[in-house]
């Protein structure tokens, strides 16, 4: 296997990549030059996504099983579910979309996961992890309901394995005895220490067709002797488990097989072969390194994770500027180490969000005040509750779009007990380049319908630090949301000061009466630059919930338009709790709701997002003018 040293910047010259423009190219070759076509299909994976940035780490690592894959089943009539979508784009190259991969992420390009619409071979969206085995499940219960014969394969690793979800559907999958294949692609363990001669001799035994014939014969015998089957099954199992860790899956009812080399294409090939022609439930455990074939993702798989664009030079100059401000989450993480000084009692947890979250020095500061659950949304909630039952003062990091998967733990185990629980919520509204599945443009609407909940959102970042210091010393659940990236800019103090909960604060002043308008979170700039256009008051709200009641009803027939703006859908959301106030008051004022539409708002950049969706300064003042002009 070839080792690559850098990100090639040049079009790298391929000998058999070049003519893959589907899987069915991929199997006109030979098993022996698998290995080559790996070397390129990974280097050509290093330049598109250096000339796109995106996630790489995990794609690197599955190059041969993606390979063998496509190789040894008739793909896409034979469906392959992957999880998580970041190691899909190997899958992406040989899928005829090669030459698109420089749009990847990119307004109307690729996108970067797996969708259905984008190609026959995109058999499952993908964006939140661990729904693939449930999806295949789903997949070739209906194939065998439909009498087609199919191989269905879900790929899932071992961090996506962690939530709750995927031991679900592979409890069922065991229970009803489907023809289900699911892979493993555990890039955690050892390979020196868990895959060798005999691991990978004993897999091929235990796969081949001599051994399952003398197995089912031997299964058919013991079907007359009563316990005996039963006794045989598990005598099998713990004999297994003394040479490979699959006795938990041999348990839920899948036949388990590894672990073996996820690099050496040609073994994999004669496994994948061998599994085709076994029935029911299948579980091979495949080792790979992230990142592998390129030095510093094999030394940094953390680090490497994802890049950004290798050509930094072609950014506005603005973004230069900015990029060198403290970003929301960096923020939250000082706060989070500054506040840990001072109360022993907070603890932090995170969904496996630790890092993107900014709470990498807390982890190393406070390590046992430090809990990352890994990929369970939904017991990350219930802890913090059960944290907070005893005393201690959680506080939950977690992504807007991950939220939504923790939804009922919200509602249930938080809010209806009113626990004192602070939710710091990353990555609202319009999130750019990850797309449709981790846009957070729901959270305003569908938390603000709670009861006991406290919801705010920063406008800026000296605002973002108050925030959370009034969230924490509030009494109850509270959540604050705040965007990816950077803000406005404005400096902020490390104090304790608070922000009384339910006011909001005048930006801009203005003699006019004929517009005013109220905005919620991160579109300070937008906002002021459409207030000035227009000569019109703006508020920064602040609060969701409890809104600021007051200031509604003195400006209930003080304006001819009442404009609201947010980075949430419209629908349910800031806009609507404001309209909610008005028509208590039975208002003669007009309204206008800005914000996103009733749709899902595919990748891009996050400033072209704003502009597309008429978030920007320009846009806003168009869609009011536009309302003054009916009114």
């Amino acid at each position: 296997m070839k080792i690559f040293q850098s990100i090639p910047t040049e079009h790298p010259v391929s000998e058999i990549l070049k003519d893959i423009e589907t899987p069915c190219d991929i199997r006109k070759l030979t098993p022996s030059q698998i290995p080559q076509l790996a070397d390129e299909l990974r280097e050509f994976l290093l330049y598109s996504v250096g000339r796109t940035g995106g996630h790489f780490g995990a794609g690197l690592g599955v190059i041969e099983l993606t390979l063998a894959l496509h190789y040894k089943f008739d793909t896409p009539h034979d469906r392959i579910v992957w999880d998580v979508g970041h190691q899909t784009y190997p899958h992406k190259i040989i899928t005829g979309r090669r030459e698109a991969m420089e749009s990847m992420r990119q307004n109307n390009g690729l996108a970067p996961f797996p969708v259905r619409s984008e190609s026959d071979y995109d058999t499952f969206g993908v964006g939140h992890s661990s729904t693939s085995i449930s999806a295949a499940l789903g997949m070739i219960t209906a194939a065998e309901k439909k009498n087609e014969k199919r191989h269905v394969t879900a790929v899932i690793g071992d961090g996506a394995l962690t939530a709750g979800m995927a031991y679900e559907a592979l409890a069922h999958a065991g229970s009803i005895d489907k023809n289900l294949l699911v892979i493993l692609n555990d890039n955690q363990m050892s390979i020196s220490e868990n895959v060798g001669g005999l691991r990978n001799y004993l897999t091929r035994i235990w796969a081949s067709k001599t051994y399952n014939r003398i197995r089912e014969s031997g299964k058919s015998v013991l079907t007359y002797l009563p316990g005996a089957k039963e006794f045989a099954r598990k005598a099998e199992i713990h004999a297994k488990g003394m040479v490979a860790p699959g006795s938990l899956f041999e348990e839920l009812g899948f036949e388990y097989f590894g672990p073996v080399d996820g690099h050496d294409s040609k073994n994999l090939i004669n496994i994948l072969e061998d599994l085709k022609h076994i029935n029911g439930p299948k579980f091979l455990h495949v080792i790979t390194t992230k990142g592998k074939g390129f030095a510093q993702a094999e030394d940094d798989p953390v680090g490497f994770h994802a890049i950004n664009k290798i050509k930094i030079e072609d950014l506005p100059a603005n973004d230069k500027k900015k990029s060198t401000l403290p970003s929301y989450s960096k923020i939250f993480g000082e706060w989070l180490s500054f506040k840990a000084a001072n109360d022993e009692n907070l603890v932090a947890i995170t969904p496996a969000m630790g890092e993107g979250s900014g709470m990498n020095d807390f982890s190393k500061e406070y390590p046992d005040r430090y809990y990352d659950v890994a990929i369970a949304e939904q017991h990350s909630v219930t802890f913090a509750a059960g944290l907070a039952c005893e005393g201690l003062k959680p506080v939950v990091a977690i992504y807007s779009t991950f939220l939504q998967r923790a939804y009922d733990q919200l509602i249930h185990d938080v809010a209806l007990q009113n626990l004192d629980v602070l939710f710091a919520i990353d990555r609202a509204g319009l999130v750019g380049l990850d797309g449709a599945t981790h846009q957070g443009a729901f959270d305003l609407s569908f938390i603000r319908c709670i009861p006991n909940m406290v919801i705010m959102a920063p406008s800026d970042e000296a605002i973002a630090w108050k925030m959370f210091n009034s969230g924490y010393e509030h009494p109850g659940p509270v959540a604050i949301r705040y965007p990816r990236g950077i803000g406005t800019g404005a400096s902020f103090k490390k104090t304790e000061d608070i922000i009384a909960i339910g006011k909001s604060k005048t930006v801009l002043t203005s003699d006019n009466k004929e517009v005013i308008i109220l905005f919620f979170g991160n579109l300070l700039d937008s906002a002021i630059q459409a207030g000035k256009e227009i000569n019109a008051r703006v508020v920064d709200m602040r609060f969701i919930k409890p809104i600021d009641e007051e200031l509604i009803q003195e400006i209930s027939d003080d304006y001819k338009l009442i404009v609201t703006l947010e980075d949430n859908v419209v629908a349910g959301g800031a806009g609507s709790a404001v309209n909610e106030m008005l028509l208590k008051m039975n208002t003669n004022s007009k309204i206008l709701n800005i914000g996103l539409p009733d749709e899902f708002i595919e990748h891009g950049d996050q400033e072209q997002q704003k502009v597309i969706n008429g978030l920007d300064g320009e846009g806003i003042t168009k869609s009011i003018r536009e309302k003054l002009a009916l009114v």
